[in-house]
């Protein structure tokens, strides 16, 4: 499992689980979540997390925008999914964030890497409930590869963003899951934060392009 990877539960699960949650007994939307089709997503562990699938299910703003964390165990998982792609959230967008993301799926098609969203966008596209705001940020997961032309990719992310009526948040993810901020790779940064599923690292910026990982 990677960061951002959806995971779809069984439903006497998370019965289970909620079963547990005296928080959560009175929620009808987090009771009918799993029932709907709808999954969790992947999240970093913690310490006292090391035995299980470690979930979470951000709520939208009308249910308080809280951020609920589960752990569950694997054999309570029917499967793992990447997020939607860009493509498919283009149809779920607002009016005017779509020539945005047409543009961006263009420029994908040109650099030749995969385009998904995450946040708000994706929980829209995931759900139909309103995860959107004015002040909401288009998160983006952009799949490099070993040639990607990685200096040019962040470049024409600015140029769009310059146009787009929304910022433009996300990562750069290698084959290995590793993944930066566009931004500061953007910004010629000697080192960049790389985030994994396990943890979170300082490393140098020609390392991690070099498809490299502290020890």
């Amino acid at each position: 499992m990677r960061r951002h990877d959806l995971i779809f539960v069984r439903p006497e699960s998370w019965c289970a689980a909620l079963a547990v949650r005296s928080d959560l007994a009175a929620d009808p939307l987090v009771a009918r979540w799993v029932a709907n089709g709808w999954p969790l997503i992947g999240r970093r562990a913690t310490p006292c997390e090391q035995h299980g699938v470690a979930a979470g299910l951000p709520l939208p703003p009308s249910a308080g925008k809280r951020r609920l964390s589960f752990l569950l165990q694997t054999e309570d998982v029917i499967s793992i999914a990447p997020p939607p792609s860009l493509a498919a959230a283009a149809r779920m967008a607002p009016l005017a964030w779509r020539p945005t993301l047409e543009r961006l799926d263009e420029f994908a098609w040109i650099h030749s890497v995969e385009a998904r969203v995450f946040g708000g966008l994706a929980w829209r596209v995931l759900t139909g409930l309103d995860y959107l705001t004015d002040r909401s940020d288009l998160d983006l997961l952009l799949r490099i590869g070993r040639d990607t032309d990685v200096e040019g990719l962040v470049a024409d992310i600015a140029e769009i963003e310059a146009l787009a009526p929304m910022r433009l948040d996300g990562e750069l993810v290698r084959d290995d899951g590793a993944a930066v901020n566009w931004r500061e790779l953007h910004a010629g940064a000697d080192q960049v934060l790389v985030k994994t599923i396990g943890g979170v690292a300082l490393l140098d910026t020609n390392l991690f392009l070099a498809r490299e990982m502290p020890s």
